[in-house]
């Protein structure tokens, strides 16, 4: 019960996150500084979490009568060998990524675009691979 009212209140959240971002967005007429962005940001938000918390209703409600077919997917879920394709999928992503950031910083310095932009990427960079330099280390020593 507590899942399905949790569920419940994510949807109106994100609802209401949705409806004050079309009202913002029709009535200010002339917006300064984050008012710009507020609006797109709040409908954004409000579309992701509204949509999380519809599909949570929608399972919830399909599950609702099959317990049977509940139980196999949490099984499924928890299957080793699924978790194992999972973190090997995330691998490849990691991999892909690292790339793909070095190149559209590249792409970025070469075009000269505003330094904090290029900063910020490099930034984020450097954290994404440190961090997978951390657990990489802390899971050798594991293992």
């Amino acid at each position: 019960m507590k899942k399905n009212a949790s569920t419940y209140l994510l949807t109106i959240s994100g609802l209401l996150l949705l409806g004050i971002g079309l009202y913002l967005i029709k009535t200010l007429v002339d917006p300064q500084g984050i008012l710009r962005a507020l609006p797109y940001v709040c409908v954004g938000l409000g579309c992701g979490i509204f949509g999380h918390g519809m599909g949570e209703l929608i399972s919830l409600k399909a599950m609702k009568g099959h317990p049977d077919l509940e139980k196999q997917l949490k099984i499924d879920k928890n299957d080793e060998r699924n978790i194992a394709i999972a973190n090997r999928a995330k691998a490849k992503a990691y991999d892909m990524m690292l790339f793909v950031f070095g190149a559209l910083m590249l792409s970025f310095a070469l075009m000269e675009v505003d330094l904090t932009l290029i900063l910020l990427l490099v930034f984020s960079y450097l954290f994404i691979a440190g961090y997978g330099i951390y657990y990489r280390i802390k899971y050798d020593k594991e293992m």
